[in-house]
């Protein structure tokens, strides 16, 4: 805040036109609202301004255009153009359709990027906007917004940084070590050498969308077989001809397979068939054989090891025991868990907006703390359920001197940052669609009532508080099940999520609970590490497991946890404060005192194709559309068995394009 004229100072940071566009508002350095576009638009990955995001945070705030300080874009398009210019002659004569069709776009539209952007905002105004003065705009490096929004909001006075998508302008890959308000970049890997492409390439290949499915492939992986050999051939196949990677963790991709460059195709067909052996998949083909399965372990194993590699020549760049990570690889859960296990931090933080969303909030940030200079506070207090010590000055939750992340320590508030809706506003949506509901006048009694039903074989659609930033619903928009039901995993695949079978879910569980139940090294709050169950947990393999059909696999039950115990005994694990999701945090201890489970199945309150809920609307369409069982909105629950039918042209699905 100003100290002359104690007015506060409001920044926004946006990303758009490429995908997942987003918008965020700083106030005074805290982060006042953060929201992705596609959550009010309804279109996935929606890449177009962020119109309806920007929109909600000025409301929010009661703000005009002229109250910001600044508006801040997540990367600079003017080197963006020279990367595009300069790949294009260098593979001439290769790929000239694919240079007309970019050219066209860049030099009709996004040359004048500052332009669009004026555009844009003025049209959020209404008449007169053409008159009303804009605030300055800015524009940091994409990885420095990826490497700004990693180290600011978390709970480090010094970390060392890595960021690592598929590409910025130039950057596909930064090393960085963050101190107070600065971030200094030690070493960078330029386009086309992509660890985020190279993984894009084979989610191509398995049949999965490019910068949607990359998370298909990684829960694909363990279903892959050890045995037999294919794997490690594979695995052979990618390090001698596909990727050179080197001590430090660089590495080079042979652009003799890869079409990515200069074309509308991500690898070279003709070249990977003849590697591999096999036919690219059909997209969304309905079985996914075992070939495919292999191939995606192959290429998770060489992803973890180049994360690793570079993870450890960042520590040794930097000489720090902290680690943050962001960039859409960073939301790789399994490398995550695999680089916790590794002991070469002390502690890790990842930014759970990680991919191309979060840059608007680094974008924000580096314009606050590198553009501006402003000091930057740590949150000093526990937030968490630890008690503060000398030894333990963040109140660190978990078992002693394992790592534990400060519970509540970072700057995300849970990254529950996007709208909420009040008891009211609940209300009065309930009465125009007609839905007949019971209202709580009591939490306790609400999550009671819940924690009954979950127990009961129910499905719940939970709508409460402020919508998840980031692609992981964290209790707020989030689709609730019993994880001890042996069923449970096929039926919200096939009935309530209409997506394919072999898909894990997460587990929820109270942060002080998990280590009860997996092998956490940390906190999780943000569903960004994957983790073992416990052996006590587990039920035997019988002999001929490897030898059953992915179905069989699927289906066979592995731990009293089934629902949320991958194939390979693993589990994306979110772990639940009562600092930053107190209802959700009651529910679970609800489940727990009345039901003998801390744990319960969370995925997000969305079916295929169809971005997060964000308002009562969407929920309550999406209950109806589904199997679900029950909807929790507030204070509610409503009963499917007493909602009147939608009307025959209520086509919501419409709407989405599946991906």
């Amino acid at each position: 805040m100003d100290a002359a004229t104690q007015t506060p100072l409001y920044i926004l940071g946006i990303s758009a036109w490429y995908h997942d566009s987003a918008a965020v508002l700083l106030r005074d350095g805290h982060i006042a609202g953060a929201a992705q576009e596609e959550r009010f638009s309804r279109k996935k990955h929606d890449p177009s301004f962020p119109a309806g995001a920007v929109r909600f945070l000025l409301d929010e705030d009661g703000l005009s255009l002229t109250d910001l300080d600044s508006v801040v874009f997540y990367e600079k398009p003017f080197l963006k153009f020279e990367r595009l210019l300069e790949t294009y002659h260098a593979f001439a004569p290769r790929g000239p359709a694919s240079f007309i069709a970019s050219m066209s776009v860049w030099i009709k539209e996004k040359l004048f990027m500052r332009a669009m952007l004026e555009k844009e905002l003025r049209a959020l105004c209404g008449p007169g906007a053409e008159k009303i003065p804009l605030p300055p705009f800015f524009f940091p490096e994409h990885h420095l917004s990826h490497a700004a929004s990693a180290f600011f909001p978390s709970p480090f006075e010094e970390a060392a940084v890595v960021t690592l998508d598929g590409v910025g302008e130039w950057t596909t890959t930064s090393l960085a070590h963050g101190r107070g308000n600065t971030i200094s970049t030690l070493r960078e890997l330029h386009f086309p050498h992509s660890l985020g492409l190279l993984y894009s390439a084979f989610t191509a290949y398995c049949g999965f969308k490019v910068n949607s499915g990359e998370y298909k492939l990684m829960g694909l992986a363990p279903y892959g077989l050890r045995q037999g050999g294919r794997v490690a051939a594979y695995e052979e196949k990618i390090r001698r001809n596909l990727v050179d990677i080197r001590h430090d963790g660089s590495f080079f991709l042979n652009m003799d397979f890869f079409a990515y460059a200069v074309g509308f195709r991500m690898y070279d067909e003709k070249r990977w068939q003849g590697l591999f052996g096999v036919p690219p998949r059909a997209p969304e083909a309905d079985v996914v054989e075992q070939e495919y399965m292999d191939m995606a372990l192959a290429v998770q194993n060489v992803t973890e090891d180049i994360v690793l590699r570079i993870a450890r020549t960042a520590g040794q760049l930097t000489g720090s025991r902290r680690l943050c990570l962001a960039g859409g690889v960073a939301l790789n859960c399994v490398a995550n868990g695999k680089l916790w296990e590794s002991g070469l931090f002390d502690d890790i933080w990842v930014q759970p907006a990680s991919g191309d969303a979060g840059g608007a909030l680094g974008a924000a940030l580096a314009r606050l703390y590198i553009g501006l200079g402003r000091p930057r506070a740590l949150k000093a207090a526990n937030a968490g359920d630890g008690d503060p010590s000398p030894q333990n000055p963040a109140g660190r939750a978990g078992q002693g001197s394992d790592g534990f992340l400060p519970a509540g320590g970072d700057a995300m508030q849970g990254a529950y940052l996007g709208p909420e809706f009040s008891r009211e506003a609940i209300l009065r949506s309930c009465r125009r669609l007609k839905a007949p509901f019971v209202l709580y006048g009591n939490e306790d009694e609400l999550c009671n009532a819940a924690a009954d039903l979950i127990a009961g074989g129910a499905v719940l659609g939970w709508f409460q508080g402020r919508m998840e930033y980031g692609p992981r619903a964290l209790g707020n928009r989030s689709i609730l099940a019993d994880p001890r039901n042996p069923d449970m995993q096929k039926r919200l695949n096939l009935k309530i999520k209409y997506r394919e079978s072999f898909r894990p879910f997460a587990p929820s569980v109270p942060e002080e609970a998990g280590a009860e139940f997996f092998d956490l090294k940390s906190i999780s709050p943000y569903m960004l590490v994957v983790a073992p169950v416990r052996e006590s947990l587990r039920k035997p393999l019988p002999d001929d497991y490897e030898a059953m059909s992915l179905t069989e696999r699927l289906y066979f039950v592995r731990s009293t946890l089934p629902a949320v115990t991958h194939v390979d005994y693993s589990a994306r694990v979110q772990t639940v404060s009562r600092a930053t999701n107190p209802r959700y945090r009651k529910l679970l201890d609800a489940f727990n005192m009345r039901h003998g489970c801390p744990v319960l199945v969370n995925t997000s309150f969305n079916v295929r194709g169809e971005p997060l809920v964000c308002t009562p609307e969407d929920a309550y369409l999406c209950f109806m559309r589904t199997e679900m069982d029950y909807l929790v909105l507030g204070d509610c629950i409503l009963d499917k068995n007493e909602q009147p039918p939608l009307r025959e042209d209520t086509n919501w699905r419409s709407l989405y394009t599946p991906d």
